[in-house]
């Protein structure tokens, strides 16, 4: 890869990152899962360079065309925000699962298989606030059908679908979170995306759901793995798993703000909860147990035994 060709990246990067409020702290070579050269950016909160996330790109990928642009854009400014959480790389499901996400190894690369599907390897691990050993590793596979809706195979473009399609799968307890194993698959396909709308769908909610969701994402982001740090409620991400809007997130947060369940920040797109809130941790926990032995694989027993209708 020319060295002309990857300057014109980092410049880029650069330029994009400094308009949403980042920096570039570091920047390094690295290799796609076929190989191919890569280059891994860390960015960083301009105000505070504590907060760190990578984008790896592939070194050749040039966006500097506007249907690019606007999405790497976007991505970045969405970095920025979420940067400022306590824990940037973590996320709720709706049964109550608080996961990190990390280890992913973009861009796509063609399954090595024979089947015709783009894959990304990755991590989600359980974050209780005990340090637990349980995660799964991840294999996302996606269609090329579904594929053409994507504009690229590079991380801005397809991170946020992926990590809900991890989320989703979770909810129909179809990962298993173990303290090793082998990778398991997770298929994103033309199901997760409304040609119609144009618009990627992962759960059908209400707003007693929604607010169900964001005051256990406060309770566990903020007060058990965030040490009472506001988080960040009006994430995109979470209103595209929710099949909602960021404006609807807003009347939510109104509403919990309302009941005296958090309190928002200066800032009031965040927010930490309440003590009232935190008076939940018994029954957050006990949803937990109850989330993961929903995606405990199940044996019947009467086939165990030998006791079958074959």
């Amino acid at each position: 890869m020319s060295t002309g060709t990857q300057t014109v990246l980092a410049a880029q990067v650069e330029a994009a990152a400094k308009a949403a409020g980042l920096v570039v702290v570091a920047t390094g070579e690295g290799k796609d899962f076929s190989g191919g050269p890569t280059t891994r950016f860390t960015l960083a909160l301009a105000a505070n360079t504590a907060k760190t996330q990578v984008l790896e790109l592939s070194a050749a990928f040039d966006f500097n065309g506007a249907g690019l642009k606007s999405v790497v854009e976007s991505y970045l400014a969405e970095t920025a925000k979420r940067l400022k959480n306590p824990r940037p790389d973590c996320y709720l499901t709706l049964h109550g699962l608080p996961l990190s996400f990390g280890k992913f190894e973009w861009p796509f690369h063609a399954s090595t298989s024979g089947a015709d599907t783009y894959i990304v390897h990755g991590e989600a691990r359980l974050e209780d606030g005990n340090e637990s050993a349980l995660h799964a590793k991840i294999a996302a596979s996606m269609t090329r059908t579904f594929a053409e809706v994507v504009p690229a195979l590079e991380q801005p473009f397809a991170e946020s679908f992926i990590y809900n399609a991890v989320r989703k799968t979770m909810d129909q307890g179809q990962l298993e979170l173990v303290k090793s194993g082998n990778r398991q698959p997770v298929p994103v396909t033309t199901r997760y995306y409304s040609q119609k709308r144009k618009k990627f769908i992962f759960n059908d909610t209400n707003e007693a759901q929604r607010q169900l969701f964001l005051a256990a994402k406060a309770f566990w982001l903020s007060g058990v793995l965030g040490g009472g740090e506001p988080v960040w409620l009006l994430d995109p991400r979470d209103a595209q798993y929710l099949d909602s809007t960021v404006d609807e997130l807003k009347k939510t947060v109104q509403a919990l703000a309302g009941e005296g369940l958090i309190r928002l920040a200066a800032d009031t797109e965040f927010a930490t909860p309440t003590e009232a809130l935190m008076g939940h941790k018994a029954q957050y926990e006990q949803e937990l147990a109850e989330a993961l032995q929903f995606i405990k694989p199940s044996f019947n027993e009467e086939m165990r035994a030998g006791h079958t209708n074959m």
